[in-house]
């Protein structure tokens, strides 16, 4: 597959007419760039102010960017395809918008960086040897069998639904200086002695896979795929959950980065399903907050940018090369302080310091003070990262966040257990 390896911003520095017959005169781009906008949105995650800002240093369009919670992000993608350019949307909700024909496949050819992907996203696998975890993995989505197609393919097709830009293994937040004592399980989320202290997220594709974690660990399930459970799997799950509610397990249901924050932070809240930018965030406000590793493993996610099949012309190519620009490293920089992982590492480590590589992906002990991207004070010198390595974590993943064949139902119990 050939690869581009050239942007139309290194057009216009090099002047290079052969790679200019291929695509619209630098010229025109130049003087037509500064009047495109591209709208995008996603969840708050990775919808970030600085990045627009950036964009237009950089690439010199506008980037509108809007940030809505995951139910609200799948409902745009399907439903309202002409009110947004670029949807930066988790793999699991590809399942749910793709057989729309509001998202355009993409031409893996364009993208420079495409054989630095890695390879969770390609083949499914961290490493050769890795076993691919249950649930909706993102290479089951992540490409289709050619412009046009609805379908899915087995195999990297050159033809992507979503470019992927970022990553995590998640797991369970705790307060540990309001529980002290060590928290190894994901059962403990469950336990009676944080009664009206636990909280759970209210993202049914999400919050599923949570409790399945939480019912496997206690031993009271086990499932043939967490990721694709029968009805009968579903109906125990939320029977498990539903009396924990009604006995005064859960202190809150959060659908925002916020509220997670808030619940944490006041202590309201002691152990929680989170987000590690919330993690840093808990952490930057000066409170005690650890993203617990946990024995049977964590809950991974993928995100990635999808193209509306509207999108044409030079808002296409702008498009792409703002993808382009995306993966070149100084956004994954800036994800992966806050704790995510990068589709690209390789590109990231060129933006952030040997210290902050050192102890965001290799697990190494931090040699002076980490900080957030906005500069607040998140570890000192012989601080270790929760979980350790890049390896080590996503080594580790049980289970992705996934659409199953009973989803109707699924979401249905789960409407059942939220109003309960």
């Amino acid at each position: 597959m050939s690869k581009m390896r050239y942007s139309r911003r290194t057009l216009l520095k090099t002047g290079a007419a052969a790679a200019a017959s291929t695509l619209a005169a630098p010229m025109v781009w130049a003087q037509e760039i500064k009047d495109i906008t591209l709208r995008q949105f996603g969840t708050g995650v990775s919808n970030l102010n600085d990045v627009a800002t950036k964009v237009k240093e950089d690439l010199g369009f506008n980037l509108e960017m809007t940030a809505l919670d995951s139910d609200s992000v799948t409902q745009r993608a399907a439903t309202q395809p002409d009110s947004f350019d670029i949807a930066d949307i988790e793999y699991w909700i590809c399942k749910k918008v793709w057989p729309t024909g509001n998202l355009q496949a993409m031409d893996a050819s364009k993208i420079a960086n495409y054989d630095n992907i890695a390879g969770t996203f390609r083949s499914g696998k961290l490493t050769p040897e890795s076993v691919i975890a249950q649930g909706t993995a993102p290479h089951t989505v992540g490409f289709v069998e050619g412009p046009g197609s609805t379908k899915f393919a087995t195999d990297e097709s050159g033809w992507m639904t979503l470019i992927p830009t970022i990553y995590n293994a998640d797991t369970l937040g705790i307060r540990p200086d309001l529980i002290n004592r060590p928290i190894d399980s994901w059962a403990e989320l469950l336990n009676p002695e944080f009664k009206g202290k636990a909280s759970i997220l209210d993202i049914s594709s999400i919050g599923i896979m949570d409790m399945a974690m939480v019912c496997e660990a206690m031993g009271e399930i086990q499932y043939g795929d967490k990721g694709n459970m029968t009805k009968d799997e579903i109906d125990k799950t939320f029977a498990i959950f539903t009396a924990a509610k009604q006995n005064g397990q859960f202190r809150a249901f959060w659908k925002s980065f916020d509220e997670s924050v808030n619940l944490m932070a006041s202590g309201e809240v002691v152990i929680q399903s989170m987000w590690s930018p919330a993690i840093t965030a808990v952490k930057s406000r000066g409170v005690p907050c650890v993203y617990q590793p946990l024995k049977e493993g964590y809950r991974s996610w993928g995100g990635g940018l999808g193209l509306s099949a509207s999108l044409s012309g030079m808002e296409l190519e702008a498009a792409y090369e703002y993808i382009n620009w995306y993966l070149s490293g100084w956004v994954g920089g800036y994800l992966m302080r806050q704790g995510y992982y990068s589709a690209v590492p390789e590109t990231s480590k060129e933006f952030m310091t040997e210290n902050e590589w050192g102890y965001w992906y290799e697990g190494k002990a931090a040699t002076g003070v980490i900080t957030s991207p906005t500069g607040d004070q998140l570890a000192v010198a012989g601080d270790v990262r929760d979980g350790g390595s890049f390896t080590d974590r996503m080594g580790a993943v049980a289970c992705w966040n996934s659409v199953m064949d009973e989803n109707q139902y699924m979401v249905r119990k789960w409407n059942e257990f939220i109003a309960a």
